[in-house]
């Protein structure tokens, strides 16, 4: 049974949201190692008490319990399978969690890796952006065995407050790319209805008041149009990486023999902005789509 005075949690990824939600283990009393490939994005967690790993095998071997929330599939793979890597490196009977959003298949690799070496491996990517991590209300979906899961359980609580355990290994990330596939034509209807409110001489923050809370109403209409009437497109959560989430979708739609005519249209839109050096934007900058045309 994990607890405080024997769990000692090593987390991998300082980013947007990786700060915040390590922050909240600190704070929880948890003995927590980081790492980061910028050492200088980690400062502010080592003031409040966290110890800094030179790198993931030096941090594997010292902790019990890992997570994980870094890019891209390519990055997961790097940690958690390379010579240098997590299972390569912790102990026996530890727990690893990927919180990136990453590939179905590459979450049932690992996840046969790390029981071929008795670790316990769960994929549990999170929706709620910046926000979410800041007030440690992410959603939380989680695949992997249910004892393992239930086992980290009470450190999941410490991040969000919607935290569903979904099936077997590569069912967080399938449902994961549920929640992209859905948020993906919703921001474009979001951009649609922000534009046209201002095209028609409205107000658009008060068209957000009647709207949001009625049926139209979903967690980017309510947090993001805001940020976009305000022109603030500072990343809760990276274009390039939700890019990298569609491309995912639509490879895991087209082996399913699924159409994804919205999801399609999103991946068209947030390429041109990518082109046009929006990559680094915050996903509400799809607004600046029709704002430039």
């Amino acid at each position: 049974m994990l607890s405080r005075d024997n769990t000692v949690i090593g987390f991998i990824g300082t980013g947007v949201m990786g700060k915040s939600m390590a922050s909240h283990l600190v704070n929880a009393g948890y003995s927590v190692i980081i790492y980061t490939r910028t050492k200088e994005k980690a400062e502010e967690l080592i003031s409040m008490g966290a110890e800094w790993a030179d790198s993931p095998k030096i941090l594997a071997q010292r902790a019990n319990v890992i997570l994980t929330m870094v890019g891209y599939p390519s990055d997961v793979e790097e940690v958690y399978l390379g010579d240098n890597g997590l299972i390569a490196n912790v102990r026996s009977g530890s727990f690893l969690i990927d919180m990136t959003t990453s590939e179905p298949a590459l979450a049932e690799k690992i996840y046969a890796a790390a029981k071929d070496k008795g670790i316990h491996a769960i994929d549990a990517p999170v929706s709620g952006g910046d926000i979410g991590a800041k007030e440690a209300r992410l959603a939380i979906m989680a695949g992997g065995d249910y004892e393992s899961y239930q086992e980290v359980k009470p450190l999941l609580d410490k991040l969000g407050t919607n935290i569903v355990y979904q099936g077997k290994a590569g069912s967080g990330q399938h449902t994961k790319m549920c929640n992209q596939i859905a948020i993906a034509s919703n921001m474009i209807g979001v951009c649609e209805a922000i534009i046209y409110a201002e095209k028609a001489g409205l107000n658009p923050e008060d068209v957000l008041k009647s709207i949001s809370s009625g049926a139209a109403g979903s967690w980017s209409l309510s947090n993001l149009a805001p940020r976009m009437i305000s022109g603030d497109f500072k990343p809760g959560f990276y274009i390039k990486h939700f890019i990298k989430d569609i491309d995912i979708a639509l490879k895991e739609a087209e082996r399913l023999d699924m159409e994804t005519p919205g999801l399609s249209l999103a991946r068209e839109l947030y390429s041109k902005l990518a082109d046009n050096q929006e990559q680094n934007s915050g996903t509400q900058a799809l607004y600046k789509y029709w704002k430039v045309k």
